[in-house]
């Protein structure tokens, strides 16, 4: 080896040397640093603000009613002959409940069917005497004033059987009423009446009261908050005290055009098949609905809201891993969430739980961001 090359090979084995222990601290103070930069990057957990896809289950008070609820009078006047039906019998439409004595009312028709037929004899006669002073007239054998009578008579005698006739089928119709029928096909609920009792036709004492129980009306007062979620069709749950764990299922049949005042309520009608008769009119039940919204709302943990003086706010983290302070509209609490109504754009990172330590534009290191806020 050339002496001139020894000095440049004792540099180099120099550098390696020192190299060899410089790199380790650099290495070390550089991890150290990026420890320290991470220190003051404070984890949080965040979640995906998305909007709710569940319908919202709403339970209210109700309360059981027949499908149609009837009290029945008397149409003709008398005393009840026998009644047939007593409360709690099912009876069909048309099926006679009781029957109505009138011997005054047969009476009646028995001298309307006379008078009747004396208008019929009346009207004869008058027929035979207009045609026949036609004929003497196109003669001129009388004068044509008392043509022209006789033709007047004939027009009032029809007139007159006509007037009978009603009068006849008038009573008839009546004396068909002492026979009380149901309207359609129930169950007696009540019986106001005995052999003998005196009724009075029109609204006077009522008879009996039937009702219609195959399908069932439940009624329930709708927040003013589910109103747009409202449909006919829509099913409902029908829950009863006396039928524990058992769910009957109806659907929305019809509901009020306008909201109560007071309650800012909108009164909603349920029908019910009942085919059985299980249920009675009058029970009280809960009606649970699932309401699909017409506007979804945005669903975050309860612990993402943070209350301020200034109003309510969440901890947002952009794309550089910045927080933002958000000013957010809540809605509804649903105990472990709560409804954002305003101010938050589904798919933004939001920080639940938020600490007091956390400022606007501080840098952090989210964790967690594939979760989704679910119902």
């Amino acid at each position: 080896m050339k002496p001139s090359r020894i000095p440049l090979l004792l540099a180099a084995l120099f550098a390696i040397v020192v190299g060899a222990a410089i790199w380790p601290r650099l290495r070390a103070a550089r991890d150290l640093e990026s420890r320290a930069a991470a220190s003051l990057r404070p984890v949080v957990s965040v979640v995906v603000a998305a909007k709710s896809t569940r319908p919202a289950q709403v339970t209210l008070p109700a309360a059981i009613n027949a499908l149609q609820d009837t009290p029945i009078y008397a149409r003709t006047t008398g005393y009840i002959g026998h009644w047939k039906a007593d409360i709690g019998d099912r009876v069909r439409a048309g099926d006679v409940l009781a029957q109505i004595e009138g011997p005054d009312l047969d009476q009646e028709l028995n001298q309307a069917k006379a008078a009747l037929e004396q208008a019929q004899a009346n009207q004869e006669i008058a027929r035979i005497s207009a045609e026949r002073w036609r004929d003497l007239g196109a003669q001129n054998a009388v004068a044509q004033q008392e043509v022209d009578q006789k033709a007047a008579d004939y027009a009032g005698a029809k007139a007159a059987v006509g007037a009978s006739r009603a009068n006849v089928e008038r009573l008839t119709q009546l004396k068909g009423f002492q026979q009380v029928t149901a309207p359609y096909d129930g169950v007696i609920t009540a019986r106001n009446t005995e052999v003998g009792a005196l009724i009075s036709a029109g609204a006077g004492k009522e008879i009996y009261h039937i009702a219609q129980t195959d399908v069932l009306r439940i009624t329930a007062s709708v927040p003013q908050a589910n109103v747009r979620s409202l449909k006919i069709g829509t099913p409902a749950e029908i829950l009863v005290p006396e039928f524990p764990g058992r769910v009957f299922r109806g659907e929305i049949a019809r509901f009020s055009g306008a909201l109560d005042s007071g309650s800012r309520t909108l009164e909603t009608e349920v029908r019910l098949a009942n085919p059985t008769n299980e249920l009675l009119p009058g029970m009280y039940c809960e009606v649970r609905f699932s309401f699909l919204a017409a506007q979804p709302a945005i669903l975050l943990p309860s612990n993402a809201a943070i209350i301020t003086p200034a109003g309510t706010l969440v901890a947002t983290v952009d794309a550089s891993d910045r927080v933002h302070l958000q000013p957010v509209t809540l809605g509804r609490d649903f105990g472990s969430q709560i409804e954002v109504l305003d101010g938050l754009s589904p798919g933004t990172r939001v920080i639940a739980a938020p600490r007091d330590s956390l400022t606007e534009g501080l840098q952090v290191t989210p964790l967690g961001a594939d979760g989704e806020a679910k119902p």
